[in-house]
């Protein structure tokens, strides 16, 4: 982030990145994403990388869990990241709440787009 345009476009694109997550728009969001992008790899460790390493990620997590994330609140940090505090509630399949709580992703970018994603 070099300016305050810089990072007012990359609050947006974080901001759409989740509307189009939580709408299941994949392609709406693997746009938005680098195309060598580290993606963190909530449920099973580690990242996963490049978009279709995200595609098939989300394709599996989506067919038995029906996560929800909002974002709350984005800052940068001392390390140059954009730090976005989200409300993530998970479901399973039937609707029943396995977890509800506050997280927090750690972004970094690169030619405009998102390059990688931390889960803190």
């Amino acid at each position: 982030m070099t300016d305050t345009a810089d990072l007012t476009d990359e609050r947006e694109l974080l901001t759409a990145a989740y509307r189009d997550f939580n709408a299941r728009n994949l392609e709406g969001v693997l746009a938005r994403l680098h195309p060598e992008v580290d993606w963190a790899n909530g449920m099973e460790g580690g990242h996963v990388h490049g978009r279709d390493g995200v595609r098939d990620y989300w394709t599996r997590q989506w067919a038995i869990i029906d996560p929800h994330v909002d974002p709350i609140n984005i800052e940068p940090d001392e390390k140059g990241r954009l730090i976005v505090e989200v409300h993530q509630v998970v479901r399973d399949l039937k609707g029943n709440v396995l977890l509800d709580k506050t997280v927090h992703h750690a972004y970094r970018f690169a030619d405009g787009l998102i390059k990688r994603m931390d889960i803190e």
